[in-house]
């Protein structure tokens, strides 16, 4: 159902002035709907109340809402407490959770926003790219560094700034708003622990500034979106994350394959996987391969992504292996995005062909071969 779908409430404000008008009221330049927006609130600081063992999230989403009295000028806001978890305890079985509603209140809404704790906000904002794709309305995360009833919280900001993109972009498909910006969902990361900045955009532009009271460009990202979206209700998490550091025995990877269908390593530089002397990853990287695992090579470095095509230490495995290479995406994603896949297939070559097809803009990059 698109935007303009009889469920939007109809109250018609003068824009600028906020004086209510009659319903009969014909002039379209001088009226607007009011947008309705479901608030899922999950947890995280942005809720949390100081307590024996430290901040714990408490607060009800009514409770978020009575900070930002504005929000109700410009926007139609319904509330649902679907978690109240510090995000450190995310698991994939919320995420789903969190797509399973959106689903079954996606045509009573013009839009979604997630109060989330920042710590794996970029996790969640990957993963909801997955199971939602082309979506025709926006679902957006926020939280905040402080809990919002702290006297210096950047919590107030950030909602108000994510219900205004919300409600005044025209903007469809999944992001992250904090800070002042939005930033596309599978390309968003983590970069401070305490700041107010806390979130960039990797390899990508940001989608939007955002200044509240100020209009909010329309954003145009990837193909045009046909309004058809599709649901995915699965998610595989067999996959493990492995960073690489000098001394490591790769006799690691033996024990990980055990328990694991994909292993993503995080490489050195543009994804180098050493082979030197007796600590040779390349023969453990081998072996797994041949028993049907799944190996992706990403880089411990946040910008500018891997090439396997560059140095002897990329080169070697490249030519040895059936092997993934992150390319431009950030490390959330690949993480993420093989959940999504490995929920489908674990047959190598579809699993490359999905890897490699872009989902809501996650790669532009591609290794030498897929050129071919």
């Amino acid at each position: 159902m698109g935007r303009e779908g009889s469920f939007c409430k109809r109250t018609y404000f003068l824009i600028g002035k906020g004086i209510d008008l009659p319903s009969n009221v014909q002039d379209k330049e001088t009226v607007e709907t009011l947008k309705k927006i479901l608030l899922l609130a999950t947890g995280g600081t942005i809720s949390a109340k100081d307590s024996s063992e430290g901040l714990v999230p408490s607060l009800a989403p009514d409770e978020i809402l009575n900070h930002v009295p504005e929000l109700k000028s410009f926007c139609d806001v319904a509330t649902m407490q679907i978690l109240n978890i510090d995000s450190s305890n995310i698991q994939p079985e919320d995420w789903l959770l969190i797509s399973r509603t959106i689903r079954e209140n996606y045509g009573l809404f013009d839009g979604f926003v997630i109060t989330h704790g920042t710590d794996t906000m970029a996790y969640t904002a990957s993963a909801l790219s997955y199971l939602i794709q082309n979506p025709a309305k926006p679902i957006v995360l926020t939280g905040s560094q402080k809990p919002i009833h702290a006297g210096d919280s950047d919590a107030r900001h950030n909602i108000i700034d994510t219900f205004w993109f919300c409600a005044r972009s025209n903007s469809s498909g999944v992001y992250l708003c904090f800070d002042g910006k939005a930033l596309l969902g599978t390309r968003a990361s983590k970069v401070k622990s305490k700041s107010y900045d806390a979130f960039e955009s990797i390899n990508y532009p940001v989608a939007a500034y955002i200044h509240y009271r100020q209009p909010v460009p329309r954003i145009h990202l990837g193909k045009p979106n046909d309004g058809i979206v599709e649901f995915y209700d699965q998610l595989d998490p067999s996959v493990f994350l492995l960073k690489l550091i000098p001394g490591m025995e790769p006799e690691i990877l033996e024990y990980v394959g055990q328990r694991y269908d994909a292993i993503v390593v995080e490489g050195y530089g543009m994804g180098g996987v050493p082979f030197a002397d007796r600590r040779n990853f390349l023969e453990q990287v081998e072996r797994l391969a041949a028993n049907g695992k799944i190996l992706t090579v990403a880089t411990q470095v946040k910008t500018e992504g891997s090439d396997l095509s560059v140095y002897e230490v990329g080169i070697r495995a490249a030519r040895r292996l059936p092997l993934l290479q992150s390319m431009d995406m950030t490390v959330e994603t690949v993480v993420t995005k093989l959940m999504w896949i490995l929920s489908k297939t674990k047959v190598f070559k579809e699993v490359e062909r999905l890897f490699y097809t872009p989902v809501n803009d996650d790669i532009a990059l591609f290794p030498a071969h897929w050129m071919d």
